[in-house]
């Protein structure tokens, strides 16, 4: 089975950047109710949709109070624990973040080594990728920030 997420979030200044769990220092940072770490909600929409299980709105509304400043980690845990529930288990995730600077090369290990820790994967079966949208559109100016990812979830 197959999962597939997207999220976007505005990008302002004095605001944290938060990717896969790394804060990356920067001048701008994700608007959001939780820690607005775009890799990780789409994470967490790809694992639920890979088997039905809804999406992050539903478990995590951001009209909760509970979420305010919220680390995604525990989303994301809360996604895996699901798949683990159903008698399942993530093979692989592919991620694709989509924003104009900072540049995440010096942090892409470190954000695929946590999300491999917190999918229980080796670290092989974790691909970030990143890139830019040549200064087109709301990323290109800056404005904000946007990752795909996909996973394959399997039965134990």
């Amino acid at each position: 089975m197959v999962g597939f997420g997207f999220d976007v979030h505005r990008l302002a200044e004095g605001e944290s950047l938060v990717l896969a769990g790394v804060t990356i220092p920067s001048p701008i940072g994700t608007v959001a109710h939780s820690d607005g770490d775009v890799l990780l909600h789409a994470l967490v929409d790809a694992l639920l949709g890979a088997l039905a299980l809804g999406d992050i709105g539903e478990h995590f509304p951001d009209t909760d109070p509970r979420w305010k400043g919220a680390a995604s980690s525990l989303f994301v845990e809360h996604a895996v624990e699901m798949i683990r529930a159903a008698k399942c288990r993530i093979i692989n995730v592919d991620c694709t973040l989509v924003l104009e600077s900072p540049k995440i090369l010096p942090y892409k290990v470190q954000m695929r080594e946590n999300i491999a820790k917190l999918c229980g994967l080796p670290l092989e079966r974790v691909a970030m990728k990143a890139t830019t949208s040549e200064r087109i559109g709301y990323v290109g100016r800056k404005e904000g920030v946007h990752a795909w990812v996909i996973c394959e979830v399997q039965p134990e």
